[in-house]
């Protein structure tokens, strides 16, 4: 089992590695938006393990909306806008309508205003039994908010000019470096469980050596990112931690469901789910972390 989780783990780090670094963001568009659908389909999976059947195909044709309007808002909206608003501001009024009216449009709110107004056709006029329609949009709009919006920050990480792949990859580093850091040591030295009701193979041991390596990373990655060590430490510490509750997040998931696994795609790991959980909250902490603090350098 061990064995077959780091073969798998070291055959698609390289793929990994390789999309973050060498192509353009329209490319990890796609590779997320893959993801994005797998684990989708997954998430699908758990919820009708209790009964509650999604509006699958709408909520996945809003999943790559977004995330194609997360790609194609990036570079002139989002993150520069905000860190350089006062260069880049339209020069007169005409055009500072026009820049709010397409900002709006690629927000993420008009998006999830479409994936409301297209819950409620679905609800009144499809056949669905009328006791399905509750359980049908919590679980599609749960699908959404969990997984498929915050893994679009993905995309949003990459565009960052100049270092956005960098970055995108350090996210991805120290993700990797604390599960692998946190399975070696739980399964070697782990005595106290970390959350017994969640996941009981997880400890306090593994856990905290989990974030040891994630610093490690984030020291390693100081001298190939112009972003100063202590900011590189604190968002290491805080993506450590969202990836942390992310796994959790996606235990109780599982349980809720009664399943041990999201999936069987990847030999040793289970689902594509159970592989990028702790991404899901660990990349938009950092994005965040980013655009608030702004550090230097950046």
């Amino acid at each position: 089992m061990t064995c077959t989780r780091v073969l798998t783990a070291l055959a698609l780090m390289p793929i990994a590695i390789a999309i973050v670094l060498f192509t353009p963001s329209w490319a990890v568009a796609i590779a997320v938006a893959l993801f994005t659908v797998l684990a989708l389909w997954e998430y699908f999976a758990l919820g009708e393990a209790i009964g509650h059947r999604a509006y699958r195909l709408w909520t996945i044709l809003c999943s790559l909306l977004l995330i194609a309007q997360t790609w194609r808002s990036t570079p002139p909206f989002a993150f520069v806008t905000i860190t350089a608003a006062p260069r880049l501001a339209p020069s007169g009024p005409e055009m500072a309508v026009i820049y709010q009216r397409i900002a709006a449009l690629y927000s993420p709110a008009s998006l999830f205003l479409l994936f409301v107004l297209g819950l409620t056709v679905l609800t009144l006029f499809t056949r669905r039994p009328l006791v399905e329609s509750l359980p049908s949009a919590g679980i599609s709009s749960s699908a959404l908010l969990l997984v498929a919006f915050p893994l679009s920050h993905a995309v949003r990480l990459h565009g960052i000019p100049q270092q956005g792949p960098r970055l995108l990859l350090f996210a991805l580093a120290i993700t990797w470096a604390a599960d692998t850091v946190a399975y070696f040591v739980g399964r070697s030295f782990g005595k106290h469980p970390l959350a017994p009701h969640i996941s009981p193979k997880k400890t306090w041991e593994g856990s905290i050596c989990g974030l040891l390596g994630s610093l490690l990373v984030a020291y390693a990655f100081h001298f190939w990112l112009t972003i100063p060590l202590p900011h590189l430490l604190v968002m290491a510490v805080l993506g450590n931690i969202a990836g942390q509750m992310g796994d959790l997040l996606e235990s109780a998931y599982k349980r809720s469901a009664g399943v041990k696994d999201s999936g069987g795609l990847l030999p040793g790991h289970g689902g594509i789910l159970d592989r990028i959980d702790a991404l899901i909250l660990c990349i938009p902490v950092i994005w965040y972390y980013l655009v608030l603090v702004n550090p230097p350098s950046l």
